[in-house]
């Protein structure tokens, strides 16, 4: 089967990336990656720009404290309500050609973050954990590009994409630490058009996998299965997706325009969206 999504925004970012619906607020947040922008988008379609003090990968709410986690350039930081005051948490790596890319909370309350060169050189990056307590463990290395991550509706497993090996692997989980354990293939996207990127999970641990230079979203089941694919018209570079609205049956799909030409693909950069038959999974946050 296959969809199409419907603009809902003009051009929001260069290289958009890591929605994250923020049920509190009841806005889409996502990211300009290389600006150090999040964008926040309201039920009304109104847009705000909020400035970060460096690049920034991922944004979720924070548990104890209340605002936001943030992932930065080489770090972790934390926001108030407003967006509008930071505070170091931990640092990830302090290597100038490294970055932070993608990221998510486990059900435990850490927040897992993913690394990448900047040249994109394969093995030059890794995954680290932040612990509610702040510690950094280093969950898994060496990785090329680090992308979605997304954890089963019972916690007891995780999805990962490193995008250069066209596929989605899945683990183990720790209960007790979070540790990732038993590594093996989930979903193969060798012949598919496009490089598996950011991803959503339902609340049937259905994945829902951007595809960088495919235009399109594809569906996969609890099994791994196809289920459906969904285009994003106009655009190539497709980053990531959520799940928002009052419902969480609302998938919201970051574009990019990042290394295009003025002059083409006029709505990369834009958000979209597309109703669906799945609720998503309300997403963890970030207990330190």
């Amino acid at each position: 089967m296959t969809l199409s999504a419907d603009r809902v925004t003009v051009p929001v970012a260069y290289h958009g990336e890591g929605p994250f619906w923020d049920a509190i607020s009841g806005r889409l947040l996502s990211l300009d990656v290389l600006a150090g922008v999040i964008v926040a988008l309201d039920s009304a379609g109104g847009l705000s720009r909020y400035q970060v003090p460096s690049r920034v990968a991922a944004v979720v709410r924070r548990r104890a404290l209340g605002g936001f986690a943030i992932v930065t350039e080489h770090g972790l930081v934390g926001a108030n309500e407003q967006l509008s005051a930071f505070e170091r948490i931990a640092g990830i790596t302090d290597d100038p050609n490294v970055r932070s890319n993608d990221g998510g909370c486990d059900p435990l309350g850490g927040f897992v973050i993913g690394t990448m060169a900047y040249d994109e050189r394969p093995g030059g990056g890794a995954v680290y954990r932040v612990t509610p307590d702040h510690q950094v463990v280093q969950l898994l290395s060496p990785v090329s590009i680090s992308n979605g991550v997304q954890w089963s509706a019972d916690g007891s497993r995780v999805y990962y994409i490193d995008t250069p090996t066209r596929r989605v692997d899945v683990f183990d989980v720790d209960p007790e630490t979070g540790a990732w354990l038993g590594r093996r293939r989930h979903v193969d996207l060798d012949g598919t058009p496009g490089y598996p990127d950011g991803m959503a999970i339902d609340e049937d641990d259905g994945l829902w996998i951007a595809l960088w230079g495919g235009g399109a979203v594809n569906h996969y089941d609890a099994a791994g299965r196809l289920v459906e694919t969904i285009r994003i018209p106009g655009v190539t570079q497709v980053s990531s997706c959520t799940f928002g609205g009052d419902g969480r049956d609302v998938l919201y799909v970051t574009t990019s325009r990042q290394g295009l030409p003025d002059d083409h693909e006029p709505s990369a950069g834009a958000i979209f969206a597309l109703r669906t038959h799945a609720r998503g999974a309300a997403a963890a946050e970030f207990a330190g």
